[in-house]
């Protein structure tokens, strides 16, 4: 789960690092009067869940509050489109107005989890700002990290050598090392999968102040976080994606024509695998779970036909502790009968599939059955 800038600041800002002075905007006079209230110049920053802003027109300068309000007007409501959001863009319905600050030297700091060491590893570059991808993909040497050893977490010592490495002098160096020790354990206590500081800048009177923060929360870990939790922006994902998440279903909208309801998360990409071989193109992926009831299996498949590119649907389930017979009937209650006239494929396998077959049999759909994962595929060629 993504968080804003501001939700993630004031995190930061709970964990001892230094954030600008600012204030959220919603409409355009609350933007200007956190600018009257700062007193100087500002930037006024779209919140939306992706990186790319500045070079996209997201972050812009005010030196008044009257720009500031003027700013805001021209965001508030619009799209924002960044390499990160797809040509569609997303919506921006919240500004961060913040002090504009004398910056002596960009730097950049991230914690992630590593698959290839298997542990958390803190990075840190002295080419931090807009376009440290860049610095990261031509001078990879630039960007310097640190192993974390999970029994005895972050030490200061790797802080100092972090910041020694970048070339910082050393009154510095010991000034960041405790910076880097509390994102850790912010990153640790808050079940991170990602914290990012980009830049962490050192202004002209020698403070170390996070310009910009992004911080990623484990979903898995949201119960353990219900305050976190409680910040998601339903608004800024797909809203057949938000939809499926509030119901608490697995649901990525692709770009294919073939709906497709699965459970189980495995045998879910092995069909996507199938049908992507076959020539054809999946529209998703929907994994309603191991005890998939009638109504949740219902509300996957009422998500699936909203999106209007689907033209076909598969359903591949196994049912183990999920019945075949209560899969039928979720289906049905979400084919509606405006909707009746899209060919299905069904593969059903495991408990009640006899009962199950027969209440699809009886519905009048266009239903076509297949027994492997193959005449599925098949039966959709033909369709």
């Amino acid at each position: 789960m993504k968080l804003h800038e501001y939700q993630s600041k004031a995190l930061l800002s709970m964990y001892g690092m230094l954030v600008p002075r600012g204030g959220l905007a919603a409409t355009p006079a609350e933007a200007r009067q956190v600018a009257k209230r700062l007193g100087g110049p500002c930037y006024v920053k779209a919140q939306v869940y992706a990186g790319g802003r500045a070079k996209a027109g997201g972050i812009r300068k005010a030196a008044t509050p009257e720009e500031a309000e003027g700013t805001a007007a021209a965001l508030l409501g619009s799209r924002l489109v960044t390499p990160q959001t797809g040509p569609e863009g997303v919506p921006i319905h919240r500004v961060l107005v913040e002090e504009s600050l004398e910056v002596e030297r960009e730097l950049y700091l991230g914690i992630v989890i590593d698959g290839g060491t298997e542990s958390v590893v803190v990075m840190a570059s002295q080419s931090g700002g807009i376009d440290v991808e860049a610095v990261a993909r031509e001078h990879p040497e630039l960007i310097l990290r640190q192993v974390v050893d999970p029994l005895v977490g972050f030490q200061a010592y790797q802080g100092r050598r972090l910041a020694i490495d970048m070339g910082l002098p050393a009154s510095i160096a010991r000034s960041l090392a405790p910076q880097m020790l509390a994102l850790y354990e912010l990153f640790i206590a808050k079940d991170c999968s990602l914290a990012e500081i980009n830049p962490l800048v050192i202004t002209r009177d020698g403070r170390i102040v996070a310009l910009d923060a992004k911080l990623n929360v484990d979903d898995d870990a949201l119960f353990r976080h219900e305050d976190l939790a409680a910040l998601r922006d339903w608004s800024q994902l797909d809203p057949l994606e938000a939809k499926a998440g509030q119901a608490g279903l697995s649901y990525v909208k692709l770009e294919g024509d073939v709906g497709c309801l699965m459970n189980g998360a495995g045998m879910a990409m092995a069909t996507l695998d199938a049908i992507q071989a076959a020539g054809l193109s999946p529209a998703n992926f929907l994994d309603v779970g191991g005890a998939g009831d009638a109504e949740r299996v219902a509300t996957a498949m009422s998500i699936l036909l909203d999106d209007p590119s689907v033209r076909r649907v598969l359903v591949n389930v196994f049912g183990g502790i999920a019945r075949c017979d209560d899969i039928a009937r979720g289906i049905l209650q979400a084919f509606t009968p405006e909707r009746q006239g899209i060919p299905l494929v069904v593969r059903l396998l495991g408990t009640n599939l006899d009962e199950g077959k027969a209440i699809f049999r009886a519905s009048g759909l266009r239903v076509r059955f297949a027994d492997t994962l193959l005449e599925a595929i098949q039966a959709l060629q033909e369709t």
